[in-house]
């Protein structure tokens, strides 16, 4: 029953999707011309149309599913300008929740993504248009039978920034680095009640790699207090309410320059306020879950 309630909303996404990768594609072609001025003129007609993609959906989720909407903190947001945006992470439902909620209203968001995601039907090629990174993960046991491959994560990351620099980019990072679980909560002796301990390094080399461009941090907070759903429950129309608490917070000066891997004092300052941002989470987290039920729908 719950496959078949999802059906028509899919179909709807579904088409929506493919009608707006087919216009991506189409111009995406125009990104080989080696003029700069012309492939930057070319990449803000790709993030409209992607913005344009993102907005239907939204309006589609509004329109088929009951689910209500608690959002603070948006105003003084510009579209203009360049952020970091950091949240916690708990379903793939979190991405169609950030995008409804900051689209046209801050730079279009771009996501590492990891390098097996090229491969996604239509989307795929969709990412790519948009100049999302595809990134491959090293693990550690990779990294000591080829110590060859170190420093590859981090020359990918700058690549990737070097693209952002062009356009107004909001660059979005899930510190914990996975999806909460009540069993990664346990497995990693997390200190936080609601999250996962925060991983600062990926965070501290794409500050490296903007060149002083982020000079602030969008820090969210995603809350469902029906529980971690599925995208099938968002589909289906079986998430009651989200609630989004969002804050602009400056990145300290002596943050913005240093090396976090070869300097210590620097990485032990930086680790130091990422776990501060995220004890703040941890007991905005709690705040929402205990704030009385949203009355509004559309995101």
């Amino acid at each position: 029953m719950s496959v078949l309630r999802a059906a028509i909303p899919f179909l709807l996404f579904a088409f929506n999707t493919l009608a707006h990768v087919t216009l991506l594609l189409a111009l995406a072609v125009f990104k080989a011309i080696p003029v700069e001025r012309v492939r930057t003129r070319v990449a803000a007609w790709l993030v409209a149309i992607g913005q344009s993609w993102i907005a239907v959906n939204t309006k589609l989720i509004g329109w088929v599913t009951p689910t209500r909407w608690r959002v603070e903190g948006l105003e003084g947001l510009r579209p203009d300008g360049w952020y970091l945006v950091v949240a916690n992470h708990q379903s793939w439902v979190d991405i169609p929740v950030l995008q409804g909620v900051f689209n046209r209203r801050a730079p279009f968001l771009k996501f590492f993504l990891k390098k097996q995601l090229r491969w996604v039907p239509f989307l795929g090629a969709a990412w790519w248009a948009l100049d999302f990174p595809f990134m491959h993960r090293h693990t550690r046991a990779e990294l000591e039978r080829h110590p060859e491959l170190r420093g590859q994560d981090r020359d990918a990351t700058r690549r990737a920034c070097a693209r952002f620099a062009q356009l107004p980019t909001s660059v979005m990072n899930f510190l914990e680095g996975t999806r909460f679980t009540p069993a990664k909560h346990a497995a990693t002796a997390s200190s936080f009640a609601h999250l996962l301990p925060p991983r600062a390094g990926g965070v501290a080399f794409v500050l490296d790699a903007m060149g002083g461009l982020l000079r602030s941090v969008i820090d969210v907070t995603i809350v469902y207090p029906g529980g971690r759903p599925t995208l099938l429950d968002l589909l289906a129309g079986r998430i009651p309410e989200v609630r989004v608490d969002v804050r602009e917070r400056p990145i300290p000066e002596a943050l913005l320059d240093g090396d976090y891997e070869g300097d210590p004092a620097f990485r032990a300052r930086f680790q130091a306020w990422v776990n501060g941002l995220w004890t703040e989470k941890d007991a905005t987290i709690a705040r929402l879950l205990a704030a009385p039920a949203a009355t509004g729908r559309n995101p």
